[in-house]
């Protein structure tokens, strides 16, 4: 996978699924659609998915720097 799209999609992912684990947005969501039962899940979905995002975003940063690395080391 290109290492734009990977840092993109790790970006995105993290500033949608971020804002659900630390605010009740997601829960007034659900409540006016009427799956407030479904509340009490949403934990095991989203932190597990967090903390997936964040470390997508740390691995497509990583492959950037170690892909500049060589070009860097090499002009000097």
């Amino acid at each position: 996978m290109n290492e734009k799209r990977l840092l993109r999609t790790g970006l995105i992912g993290t500033l949608v699924t971020g804002p659900c684990c630390f605010t009740p947005a997601l829960v007034v969501l659900f409540g006016i659609v009427g799956l407030s039962a479904l509340v009490g899940w949403l934990d095991y979905v989203l932190f597990p998915a967090l903390g997936i995002f964040i470390a997508l975003t740390l691995y497509a940063v990583w492959r950037q720097q170690r892909r500049r690395a060589p070009d860097e080391t090499s002009r000097a």
